[in-house]
């Protein structure tokens, strides 16, 4: 059937021929692509996105092809950000390929493609290739990379919400503009379901002055969306993080039973491995039945999961982000998501993991972990159902980035500077990058900038006779080709049994505090720590039931803007004696309770509160601007309240607000006139008030990794974490020492403002408060709000029963002196 005429009816036929009729927006994105554009479509999940797109570029490389060719070479690449993604896009995309292109190969090449297969396509490529960025930049650093990819005449990036604000973005970005400049008629496209700013998500992926104009198409079919709320049977007037925990156990439990297959989303691994537990205590019977899901766990287990899921097998799940995005689990019927989502477009996200097709519901449970995300779960439906989703930004010029690239590039048969600097202008994120700045970037390459050029490992590139850049070492080649990619995480150890297999991985940290006999739980097992070696960690089954739960490094998700205002909102709503919602009745006590001892935060005002305790003065400030923005604006307090008087403060924050305590009284009155919270120059004094340079140092690991001055090892020989955190200390060290213009050193100070405290947030929020009413609540005990902001700081000073006690004793003296303030 490859003599089908290659217009837009092949597309309709082949669907027809399946009883489908294809939505308004799947033919305009195959008018868009047979004009030749690029573009991004916008689309519900589970709506047909993943045809709308692939059926178009099929129809335009049928077109293109030439009569008698036979096998078509490597045509299209399909990017995808996650490998469990890889086969389910294999599967989707070789159906069509059967009737329209039956000579045409499709293969997937990942970390996970076993060696057999990548020989296969070392000798000739697929057609159409399913990969990641990783690999796609591993390809780049072929000497045959021109030659392979200069037939590419198309590029798809699936889930481009979920690469956008990352340094792996920028690196499909600057692979994109190679692509481009190989082939300029190139077409490219995004798929995306959440994303908030489509305009520049759109330019970010299709690169600076895209010609034709690229398309923005929005697809929109009715598409029911069901959240609610599980709400807790006894929620209480208090709050902290995770006291209804445990409580919720045999409500989930049930809501499980409801439905034929549920995926149960947890937002870090360790709560995952939790919730397991929590489901085989309550039903032992449904061992075999229900399942773990998460990044560290064995390739096999994670298969074998997957495949449950798709064939219905499967009673439940409990998953992190390893399952968030577009894997096609149709049996699926339910998604919970336990506690706080922290965002509308996760909540979108996740919510499309049920009735993923057309036509069919989605519905997500919230199940909140305390009070204050009963209110939070009302909230987050009213936003999500608004359309209130979040902006990704792209990075700005990360040079670590384009260190490696340079390298990649040099490898991939080599660059003359002039051209490769227009071309990677070319890309959105380095739309703004000088000649000066990518020169840097050259003799950083050439010889490790000013400090390390005694070294020869550093002289990555050099220059041959004709002015071209390439590299000379064999030896740097296979480090640099083993050290591609921008996903840094801390070092890891395999879990291995005693008598063979693997388990997974877990952090090199939390094995290092292991004694032999110790127990843990780790992929839904009772393990028994034996001993390390050469980098594995040796287990066997444990007998008893008490472990302890692995941690993995990592910051805590912070509520988004348009969520912390969603609160807000909810909150003004039961300011005024309204009750409308189902969670806002559940957390009526705990409410009613706020009003009485303080007043409830609302969006035209910040709320403050005060109270002195044996402690010595604690200052609560509610803002709800999320924790990156409150840890940065805490600091700043302190900081500017302890420059008028000296003072020594302790804090604390979460997502709502945040608290200073003092044991020596403070002044309020920078506060109540808003002094303290005064832009000015807030760079110098964000920076003043923190441990910048150990902030740095700690964002500078990543940086060193990324640029390739720090090597993770060879295969079967890693470096441990002590080495890997030694090595990029010291680079950070000397390069203040000798080499203080070294832009790698000011990234990683950009990188703590703009991440880690989001620099920007933190100004919008100071103007807000700048903005808005102040409101003073005196109190004689912790109100609801202010509670949970202690029992964080004392988490980190108490054990789980002084803090057991302690906090009975606030509760006691709490509700004893209640009927006298009311």
């Amino acid at each position: 059937m490859d003599r089908t005429e290659p217009s837009q009816e092949t597309a309709a036929r082949w669907m027809a021929g399946r009883g489908w009729a294809p939505f308004q927006f799947q033919q305009e994105v195959w008018a868009a692509i047979a004009g030749g554009r690029s573009g991004l479509l916008h689309a519900t999940t589970g709506s047909g996105k993943t045809y709308a797109v692939w059926l178009g570029l099929l129809q335009r490389l049928l077109a293109q092809r030439q009569p008698g060719r036979g096998a078509e070479p490597l045509r299209l690449l399909w990017l995808t950000p996650m490998r469990a993604l890889a086969a389910d896009t294999t599967r989707a995309l070789r159906e069509p390929l059967a009737d329209l292109a039956p000579t045409w190969t499709i293969g997937q090449r990942t970390g996970d493609t076993d060696s057999a297969e990548r020989a296969r396509q070392d000798r000739r490529l697929p057609t159409v290739l399913v990969t990641t960025p990783e690999s796609l930049s591993l390809m780049l650093t072929r000497e045959s990379a021109v030659e392979q990819l200069a037939g590419v005449d198309g590029v798809v990036v699936d889930e481009w919400h979920e690469l956008l604000g990352s340094k792996r973005g920028v690196q499909v970005q600057l692979a994109l503009a190679r692509m481009r400049r190989l082939n300029p008629a190139l077409v490219s496209w995004g798929l995306s379901a959440t994303l908030g700013n489509l305009e520049e998500a759109m330019a970010v992926l299709c690169g600076v002055d895209a010609q034709p104009a690229p398309a923005l198409v929005r697809g929109r079919i009715d598409k029911q969306l069901l959240i609610d709320t599980l709400i807790p049977p006894d929620p209480g007037k208090y709050t902290w993080a995770g006291h209804l925990g445990k409580g919720m156990q045999v409500p989930v439990v049930e809501e499980i039973e409801k439905a034929s297959t549920t995926l149960v989303f947890t937002n870090v691994r360790s709560q995952a491995e939790i919730w397991y537990q929590l489901l085989l205590e309550a039903r032992p019977e449904w061992a075999g039945q229900i399942a773990l899901h998460h990044g560290s766990l064995d390739r096999g287990t994670r298969e074998w999961v997957e495949l449950g899921l798709k064939e219905g097998t499967l009673k439940a799940v409990v998953a992190t982000s390893s399952l968030d995005l577009g894997v096609d689990f149709l049996p699926v019927e339910r998604v919970l998501q336990i506690g706080s989502a922290k965002g509308v477009a996760r909540i979108l996200q996740r919510a499309g993991r049920s009735g993923h097709a057309p036509g069919r519901a989605s519905r997500l449970t919230l199940v909140p972990t305390n009070t204050l995300e009963i209110v939070e779960a009302a909230a987050a439906r009213v936003a999500a159902l608004e359309g209130r989703v979040e902006r990704r930004e792209a990075p700005a010029k990360p040079l670590d980035v384009l260190v490696q690239h340079l390298v990649t590039i040099a490898l991939g048969g080599g660059f003359d500077a002039g051209e490769l600097y227009e071309e990677v202008r070319s890309a959105w994120s380095y739309r703004a990058l000088t000649r000066a700045e990518f020169d840097w970037a050259l003799v950083f390459c050439e010889r490790g900038g000013e400090s390390l050029s005694a070294y020869p490992e550093y002289h990555r590139i050099a220059q041959d006779e004709h002015g071209r850049w390439h590299v000379p070492d064999r030896g740097i080649a296979r480090r640099h080709r083993l050290s591609v990619g921008t996903i840094v995480s801390d070092a890891s150890m395999q879990v291995k049994w005693l008598s063979g297999g693997s388990l997974g991985t877990i952090e090199e940290g939390f094995i290092a505090r292991l004694r032999k006999g110790d127990h843990f739980y780790f992929a839904g097992r009772l393990l028994e720590f034996v001993r390390v070696q050469e980098m594995a960690a040796y287990v066997r089954k444990a007998t008893g039931k008490k472990g302890t739960v692995p941690t993995w490094q990592g910051s805590k998700m912070a509520l988004t803007t348009e969520l912390g205002d969603a609160v807000l909102e909810m909150m003004l709503t039961a300011s005024r004696g309204e009750y409308p919602h189902p969670e806002l009745r559940a957390a009526r006590p705990m409410l009613e309770t706020q009003a009485r001892l303080s007043r409830i935060p609302t969006p035209g005002m910040v709320l403050l509160e005060t109270y002195r305790s044996r402690e010595g003065q604690h200052l609560y400030v509610h803002p709800f601007a999320g924790r990156h923005v409150h840890l940065g604006l805490a600091s700043l307090l302190a900081w500017r309240l302890a420059r008028e008087r000296p003072n020594t403060f302790s804090l604390s924050v979460n997502d709502y607000g945040f608290e200073l305590v003092s044991a020596e009284p403070f002044d309020l009155g920078p506060v109540l006139d808003r002094s303290v919270f005064a832009v000015g120059d807030l760079l110098h004094d964000v920076l003043a008030s923190l441990n910048s340079t150990e902030l740095a140092q700690r964002r500078f690991r990543e940086i060193a990794r990324v640029a390739g001055l720090v090597f993770s090892g060879y295969p079967g020989q890693p470096k441990s974490l002590r080495q890997l955190q030694a090595s990029s200390g010291l680079f950070y060290e000397v390069f203040r020492k000798y080499d203080s213009g070294n832009l790698l050193l000011s990234q990683a100070e950009q990188e703590v403002l703009s991440q880690e405290l989001e620099l920007s947030r933190l100004r919008a929020t100071l103007e807000r408060i700048g903005a808005r009413e102040l409101v003073l609540a005196e109190l004689r005990h912790p109100s609801p709000m202010s509670l949970p902001l202690m029992v964080e700081r004392f988490r980190e000073q108490l054990t789980t029963e002084q803090l057991s006690t302690r906090l009975d004793r606030i509760l006691r003296d709490m509700e004893r002196d209640a009927p006298r303030q009311g």
